[in-house]
């Protein structure tokens, strides 16, 4: 009840059917002309907005609009002594297009939401060192920050503490906290789960990257679909034939079927009414915001309601692979320890050795290798280019690749170790060789491992009967061990950059409608050629810029999801265009029988409007 009233066009319905009602006590009670001011008020309070906006968007944008129709309706009514008939009128169109407003502000409410992840004041360091709370806003690139412990980062930035613990769930989905050195990126909007930390400011306050989302999602909340700029574009035409067609009609009833003046009239008002096209122009905006802020909701963007209207009629996507498919980092999947070797000595060493690198290499094996000791080695030399030089207890240790470990000191390897090594080479792996005094100990591999959410997706996708293809860079063995992974089916493997473009091209000749996901520059003239293009959130900016649709936790499981939402509102809107013009004809006809009155032809007209809208509201619960 306090949201209606804080809506002030609900607050003018609400006072508008307190009035009705008097009205109609005092109408009973045989003091009609006390009834009539009142009934006058409830018109004026009720009909205020409609009014005021109809008149508005004619004089200055010269467009015929329902409310128009629906004013002149309840004059009209009026002028031949229906004042209840045409106050009531007023209320439930007054009504409905209160509901109308409140039901496209909960659809845009994931914008407060998403504003409402980052905090309006921040904990600035001043000249002096000291920490001053200031707005937000008021944040500049350089600014030293302070953030406490299990309180969210007001503004992107750099983090100078030694380290941090960081819940990013809000950006990326993942519940897990994740940690960062001094240095890297942290994001306004996440949470700071470890000790008090500081950071640098580097971008300014409408540059974050919840910033770029919230403008993201305001401009496609404000991009109607194809629906609805098509029944837009015909309300003024509709109004206007409306205006011409019961005038003829009062005169037709008058002179032909001979109704008498009165009820001639009254039918008009009638037919004014209930032709009005108040549900159909509300068939298709509520659903469509709807949809935009379920998926924004979702940590998915949609660039407008055109969009989301293409995105149901995809015939294939095209998919990159690193850091699409893939995590786009190295991981340790394997370890393979000759017979007779120490394992656990083997990894200390290790361990040990890359504790000081910051190669990714370095890093996917230190991750691995989480709960190996540290010890002691006598030296170890970075060989550049190479990997490692090890002196320990005695002996000389190699780590790094095939020709610095094994060709460099003519190590023969085993046919069975070939076998396995060959394996895993042809399918992308990085293999990393150890060895002591000349003799192989171990090797490790190293794949760019898929994400866990992409066979869930590729397969949700493939039962929807949707062609699910791989455009990779990498080698052609490379490419079809991870789409066999994902369960995708077609691969085309040693692209360039520029080929994607051309075979996006190809592609489309072959299956319709293609679209396409990427996260690099590279992938920008792919996604901007695609029917609909779908950029990482943890990819390039200009890869975001000119996608279609912004997958902004990185969630490939999205990508089902839109075309299911897509198809969900496409069916909500044709059935509540089918359910409007239902409506409109048979209350018409109706009239034409004088089968209702003008209340009943109120509520039918009025009461179609309401569900179409509440029809529309249910994408906000859609779910896969």
């Amino acid at each position: 009840m306090k949201k209606w009233l804080e809506n002030q066009g609900m607050r003018n319905t609400i006072i508008c059917a307190v009035l009705i009602v008097a009205g109609i006590i005092l109408q009973s009670q045989g003091l009609e002309n006390v009834a009539i001011p009142v009934f006058i008020v409830a018109f004026l309070i009720g009909g205020y907005y409609s009014a005021k906006n109809g008149i508005e968007e004619l004089i200055y944008d010269k467009h015929l609009n329902v409310d128009v129709l629906m004013i002149l309706a309840a004059i009209g009514a009026s002028v031949i002594g229906y004042w209840m008939e045409g106050a009531l009128l007023i209320f439930i169109f007054s009504l409905a297009e209160a509901m109308e407003t409140m039901a496209n502000e909960k659809s845009r409410n994931a914008i407060s939401e998403l504003m409402n992840l980052t905090p309006d004041e921040a904990r600035r360091y001043n000249d002096a060192g000291e920490v001053e709370v200031i707005p937000t806003s008021e944040l500049k690139i350089g600014d030293k920050v302070q953030v406490p412990r299990g309180e969210t980062i007001p503004i992107d930035g750099k983090l100078i503490s030694s380290n941090a613990v960081i819940n990013e769930a809000s950006v990326t989905g993942e519940s897990v906290p994740v940690e960062k050195v001094t240095g890297e990126d942290v994001v306004g909007g996440t949470i700071n789960e470890g000790n008090r930390i500081d950071i640098e400011v580097t971008v300014e306050d409408s540059d974050t990257l919840f910033s770029k989302i919230i403008r993201l999602v305001d401009e496609a909340q404000s991009s109607p679909s194809k629906t609805a700029s098509f029944i837009e574009s015909i309300e003024d035409t509709y109004v206007k034939v409306i205006l011409i067609g019961v005038p003829l009609f009062i005169a037709f009833a008058y002179f032909v079927l001979d109704w008498g003046w009165t009820e001639s009239f009254y039918r008009g008002m009638v037919l004014l009414t209930v032709a009005s096209p108040c549900a159909l122009v509300a068939s298709a905006t509520p659903a469509t915001l709807s949809a935009i802020s379920n998926a924004a909701r979702n940590g998915m963007i949609f660039k407008g309601g055109q969009t989301i209207d293409n995105v149901n009629a995809l015939d294939a996507i095209i998919f990159d692979k690193t850091g699409t498919l893939t995590v786009g980092e190295p991981a340790v999947t394997d370890v393979y320890y000759l017979d007779n070797v120490d394992n656990t000595h083997v990894d200390e060493v290790i361990k040990s050795a890359e504790s000081g690198s910051t190669h990714p290499i370095a890093t996917a094996i230190l991750e691995y290798l989480t709960e190996t000791s540290l010890i002691e080695l006598d030296n170890v030399e970075d060989i550049t280019g190479k990997g490692f030089l090890i002196k320990h207890n005695g002996s000389e240790w190699k780590v790094g690749k095939h020709s610095y470990v094994l060709t460099e000191s003519n190590i023969q390897l085993t046919e069975d170790v070939q076998r396995v090594v060959t394996e895993k080479e042809s399918t992308g792996n990085t293999v990393i060789f150890v060895s002591r005094d000349n003799e192989l100990q171990a090797f490790y591999a190293l794949e760019d491992v898929v994400k866990e959410n992409a066979k869930i997706a590729i397969e949700k996708l493939n039962n929807m009967g949707i062609q699910t293809i791989m455009v990779t860079g990498d080698n052609e063995n490379t490419g079809k061990h991870i789409a066999k992974q994902v369960g995708i089916k077609e691969v085309h493997a040693n692209k360039m950059p520029d080929e994607k473009s051309s075979i996006l091209d190809d592609l489309k000749e072959k299956y319709g409608n293609v679209g396409m996901v990427g996260d690099g520059v590279n992938d920008a003239p792919a996604l901007a050629k695609a029917s609909t293009g779908f950029a990482m959130g943890s990819g390039t900016d200009i890869a975001m810029e000119t996608a279609d649709v912004v997958l902004i936790k990185d969630d490939l499981t999205m990508i089902p999801f839109s075309i299911g939402l897509s198809k969900k509102m496409k069916r909500i809107i044709v059935a509540n265009v089918i359910f409007a013009i239902s409506v409109i004809v048979l209350l018409i006809v109706a009239n034409l029988f004088q089968a209702i009155n003008l209340p009943i032809g109120v509520i039918g007209h009025e009461g179609s409007t309401i569900l179409v809208i509440l029809n529309g509201l249910r994408l906000l619960m859609y779910r896969d």
